[in-house]
């Protein structure tokens, strides 16, 4: 088969980091070994870091930003618990699934798409809900919301609901600040802003929540006590064995959250903003009209209408064939009237941005 290399630029996942290339090359351990042990421990340390939290139980989870979202749900809601979701996309919309599959009584905040959540519409829905969950960064509109204003919220109404966020597009190209927003169960991806092949969750959850966890969840996978016990170490203080940890993956991510480390938060939070700022001016130089609300657009994701009249298949097929340029289609109700550009990560660059506006540009052009 041959090897063909794309510059991957919609939703996800993203061109790597090459630091992480590096460490997918490293030579495989046993992930009880303990110099694994050792990558798994500072890979948490790191994750804390960027999350913006103190959380204990902060680790990588195997699978993507789904399972992040599942381990959520799974580890919080019992049956009855009444969950209020903010839907301003595709992914509020499976919060939603996921939440009933557990069993909850879920309680829709609808959203314009493309619009951010509105946080008093969220604290009218439910005077008592045992969890509220919103999206961050929603990666099917390419539209950013307030979490830090919805935990103050909830938290200064009263002390007894968990809050969930969805930080799959946000988390390594929007600071984070788990702990200061009141929020207590997190979860992200690695192929998108962290630069990192698709595979692993960075997760993150409270002691508020690990307090009122459901301690005999019904998917024994994703059991955050029987997790905890491997990463943090079990009452022996020993690594209880669960599962084999995908080792390579870890020291992938590990390599790329140093060189986070190393560039600055803040430093690689600016960097998006100056490459979502140059792709988002240009793309309205052309006259092209963005879809996410003004004043919350992410600048890793950006959404755009498709002109009328354009074949919008037929223009990211171009893009693919031509310049081995990758864009997303939009979803659900939007699938061919948008379109979703993704300068995450490595690509979060001034010449990534100018390389899909030139050749966006002359396929337009015919």
């Amino acid at each position: 088969m041959p090897l063909i290399e794309r510059t991957l630029l919609g939703p996800g996942p993203s061109n790597p980091y090459p630091e992480a290339v590096q460490g997918l090359s490293a030579p495989i351990l046993g992930h009880l070994d303990p110099e694994f042990i050792k990558v798994l421990d500072r890979t948490g340390e790191r994750l804390r870091a960027l999350w913006g939290t103190a959380n204990p139980l902060t680790l990588p989870l195997s699978g993507t930003g789904s399972l992040g979202m599942e381990t959520a749900f799974a580890n919080t809601v019992r049956r009855g618990d009444t969950a209020v979701v903010a839907v301003n996309g595709l992914f509020g919309e499976r919060m939603c699934e996921v939440a009933r599959r557990y069993g909850a009584e879920v309680v829709r905040v609808d959203h314009a798409w493309g619009e951010p959540v509105d946080v008093q519409r969220v604290l009218d829905a439910h005077p008592a809900p045992a969890i509220v969950a919103a999206v961050h960064a929603e990666t099917s509109t390419g539209a950013l919301s307030d979490i830090g204003a919805l935990g103050a919220a909830l938290r200064a109404r009263s002390d007894d609901t968990l809050l969930i966020a969805d930080c799959v597009t946000s988390l390594g190209g929007t600071e984070v600040a788990v702990d200061e927003w009141k929020v207590d169960a997190a979860y992200s991806g690695t192929q998108k802003c962290l630069g990192v092949p698709p595979g692993l969750a960075p997760f993150t959850f409270s002691e508020r929540a690990w307090e009122r966890r459901v301690e005999d969840p019904p998917v024994w996978y994703i059991d955050l006590g029987l997790l905890g016990a491997y990463v943090r170490g079990g009452p022996g203080g020993g690594r209880a064995y669960h599962h084999t940890a995908p080792v390579g993956m870890v020291a992938a991510l590990d390599a790329t959250l140093e060189r986070i480390e190393q560039e600055g938060v803040q430093e690689v939070a600016a960097r998006h903003r100056a490459a979502g700022r140059v792709l988002q001016e240009g793309l309205q130089e052309m006259g092209l009209e963005l879809f996410a609300a003004e004043g919350h657009r992410l600048p890793q994701l950006t959404s755009v209408k498709v002109p009328e009249g354009v074949d919008s298949a037929k223009v990211r097929e171009r893009l693919l064939t031509e310049y081995g340029i990758e864009i997303g289609a939009g979803v659900g109700p939007y699938a061919s009237t948008v379109w979703r550009i993704g300068l995450m990560g490595h690509n979060a660059r001034l010449d990534r941005a100018e390389l899909v506006l030139g050749a966006l540009r002359a396929v337009l052009r015919g």
